[in-house]
Order: C-alpha cells, then sequence, then structure tokens
C-alpha cells in the first residue's frame, strides 16, 4: 500500500515557537542542559496558579459540573468576562455578546475560519504571533504584515499599514500588548489604526490577553478607543491568571450597529460543532476573574526586575541591541551578524543552541519580513537563572564577535 497523502494546507503548517523544542530535545539526551527561553508559560517557572482558583476546579469536579456545558460558554463565566473587560479595559460588552474558547488560539481559528475566504487578506503586525499567520494560510487566505518600527519600540508604522490595505482586506489585527515584541502600543496609534479601519469598512481583531501584564505606562484597549468601528476582542486566562495548561480563552463582539451579527452566529457555529469548553475550568475561570487580583500585582514587580535585569543585559552585549519591553514578558532583539556571520537567524538560534543549550525562537519565525534577524526570549526565569542564560549568550557572543 502506498503512502498515505496529507493535504497541502497541514503540510505546510509552522510555529516556530514550538518547532525549535525538537532540537532541544535531541541536545538534552546527549546530557547538555537546556534553558528554555522560547516558551510564554510563567507556571513553568517560579509562578503558580493562584490556589483559589485551584480550589474552585476541584470544588467543581467534586459538586458534579462534569457534564457537557453551552457551547458558547456558562452564563456565569461569560458575565465574569463581561464585568472584568468593563472593570479592567472600560470596554462595555454584554454577556451575550461573548463566546468562552478553549484558549485563545482556539479564538484566533474560530475568527479566521468565519472572516476569511480563498484570496483574502489579513492585515498583520510584523512581527506577529505565528497562528495568525498560520490560519489565515490554512484558511486559504494571504497574511500580509504591516511594519512595526524597531528604533520606536516597535510601535506600528500606520503610513504602511494605510499603504497595503486593499479591496481583499478582510480585517486588520491589533496585539497589544505585543507578543513577541513586549511593545504597548500608543494610544495615539491605535486610534489612527481605527481610523483605517472605519474609512475602509474593516473590522479590527485586537488580541489583548497580556492586558494586565503592564510596567511603567498605561494600556488603552481597542474597543474602549473605538466608537462605532467594529471590534472583535480576543483574551483568556493563561497568562495574568496563570493558567496556561487549563486552555480558557474568549472571543467578544464590540460594535454600534450590528456590523458583526451575522460573523459572530457563523463563529457560534464553530462552537457548536466542538461541543463545548471544559466545564470545571470554566467554572474555575469565572472564580479566577470574581475571586482575589493580588497575585496579579505580585506577578509584574517580580517580572519588571527581570525585564531590567535581561534588557540591560543584552543590551550589553556584542552584536546585540534590544529595545525595552514594555508589557508582557518578551524580548526581542536583533542579531547584527546575521547575513555575514550567520546566513539567518534560525542558524544563529540553533547553533547558540547547540553551543550552550540556551533556547531561543528565531525572529523569522514570526514573520519573514520584520522579524528576520532577530530572536525572541522570555525573561520569566528568577534574575540567579537568567544569569547564568545570558552568560552562556554573552560568552557565545564574544567568540562569535
Amino acid at each position: 500500500m502506498k503512502d498515505i497523502k496529507a493535504t497541502e494546507r497541514v503540510s505546510t503548517i509552522e510555529y516556530a515557537i514550538r518547532d525549535v523544542i525538537v532540537y532541544a530535545k535531541e541536545l538534552a539526551k546527549t546530557g547538555k542542559k537546556i534553558y528554555y527561553l522560547n516558551i510564554g508559560d510563567p507556571v513553568a517557572f517560579d509562578f503558580d496558579t493562584p490556589s483559589h482558583v485551584k480550589q474552585a476546579l476541584t470544588s467543581a469536579v467534586e459538586q458534579g459540573a462534569n457534564s457537557y456545558s453551552p457551547s458558547e460558554g456558562l452564563p456565569e463565566l461569560r458575565q465574569a468576562i463581561s464585568e472584568k473587560e468593563r472593570r479592567v479595559n472600560s470596554v462595555d460588552v454584554s454577556a451575550d455578546d461573548v463566546i468562552v474558547t478553549t484558549g485563545i488560539s482556539e479564538g484566533i481559528q474560530m475568527v479566521m475560519a468565519a472572516l476569511i475566504d480563498a484570496g483574502d487578506e489579513v492585515l498583520l503586525p510584523g512581527p506577529t504571533y505565528p497562528p495568525y499567520i498560520a490560519y489565515a494560510k490554512f484558511f486559504g487566505g494571504k497574511p500580509v504584515t504591516y511594519q512595526t518600527v524597531e528604533e520606536n519600540g516597535w510601535q506600528p508604522n500606520v503610513d504602511d499599514l494605510r499603504s497595503k490595505i486593499s479591496e481583499k482586506t478582510r480585517g486588520i489585527v491589533i496585539i497589544n500588548p505585543n507578543n513577541p515584541c513586549g511593545a504597548l502600543y500608543e494610544e495615539k496609534i491605535v486610534k489612527q489604526i481605527i481610523d483605517l479601519a472605519g474609512e475602509n469598512g474593516v473590522p479590527i481583531i485586537s488580541d489583548e490577553i497580556y492586558d494586565q501584564i503592564i510596567y511603567e505606562k498605561r494600556f488603552s484597549s481597542t474597543a474602549h478607543l473605538a466608537r462605532d468601528v467594529p471590534v472583535i476582542g480576543l483574551n483568556g486566562f493563561s497568562k495574568a491568571y496563570l493558567m496556561t495548561g487549563w486552555r480558557l480563552g474568549y472571543i467578544y463582539f464590540h460594535e454600534q450597529n450590528n456590523q458583526l451579527q451575522e460573523l459572530k452566529q457563523c463563529i457560534l457555529k464553530e462552537a457548536r460543532i466542538r461541543l463545548c469548553v471544559n466545564t470545571p475550568v470554566q467554572k474555575a475561570g469565572a472564580t479566577a476573574l470574581t475571586g482575589p487580583q493580588e497575585h496579579i500585582k505580585e506577578m509584574i514587580g517580580k517580572l519588571k526586575k527581570r525585564r531590567d535585569y535581561a534588557w540591560e543585559r543584552l543590551n550589553n552585549m556584542e552584536g546585540l541591541s534590544c529595545a525595552k519591553p514594555e508589557a508582557a514578558f518578551y524580548v526581542f532583539p536583533k542579531v547584527y551578524g546575521v547575513g555575514s556571520r550567520w546566513r539567518s537567524d534560525r542558524e544563529f538560534v540553533l547553533q547558540l543552541l547547540k553551543e550552550t543549550g540556551v533556547l531561543f525562537v528565531h525572529g523569522s519565525g514570526f514573520d519573514t519580513v520584520y522579524g528576520s534577524g532577530h530572536f525572541r526570549g522570555v525573561f520569566l526565569p528568577p534574575v540567579v537563572n537568567l544569569e547564568q542564560a545570558l552568560n552562556e549568550v554573552e560568552r557565545f557572543m564574544e567568540k562569535n564577535a
């Protein structure tokens, strides 16, 4: 019997953040110590899910919340999400306009499936979170990245964005606070993007999963600023609520004139065919939003010290420069030797891994145009662990200067 052929749409899928782990696992078999600085999972380090959220999960199971739940999500969780968005982001969205998802990744998939037909385009910040590129392609569309400017703290270039809007554009994605760069977009720039969307009659898809992990400045939600421009919001529990493995997220629809109703109904259909999100986890999610919030402030305090340490160390290394992250927990340094010492940022990352055991993600995995020549790392470990890893990186850079 001949080999069974897979479809082209799945054979071309890439996800650089996890793809690089394959090389690290092979290296680890040789006894090499690996410093995992590739995945944004705070719970893999010294952050832990709040105890009251854990208790809510076990209580939900013990009290019998083990059956299917509504496809759109438990009413109590949708209401808690509505109240959280109003409290934290000043976004007025009703529980009826919320759909609960299995993590924000499923939300991205559902939105892209409902928005994109073959040949359609979606505008994404470059560099961008890879699933946006992957799902746009998966559904036959074309991801088009607009420039964000490294020298300006990775702020979007609105003129470049304007030049890339076409009759094929189906939506504009904003990832703010940003992954992979740690940027926090200026309010005036977000307003300019909103105006562009309104002028061209397209919605904004606003990914705000790092909305509560902010350092010195203030975050302004896209939906809060949007007025009559429709916004599809994406958010989740993985980061601020330290529930990465629990896989819980949500989509909300913010509009003035019912422009998103057809899209919402189609996404609800998608929700039905996957039945529902894990019921006990949804119960715990409601508790996460309505219970004590003190852990967020504590987490930000720890992260800020680690951010400052990693940023200073990287900027003092030969051959690297790094914009200061204002949110989230990522650094996205530029490698000046790419194109001369190393053929690509991927080659740089793999050689670094082989020689030092430090695992980063190549920048081109976040966009081959605006991400190339960089790498993404996390500053989630304690400073003592960051110091060990960055000492290895510094020796590597000095050796290859």
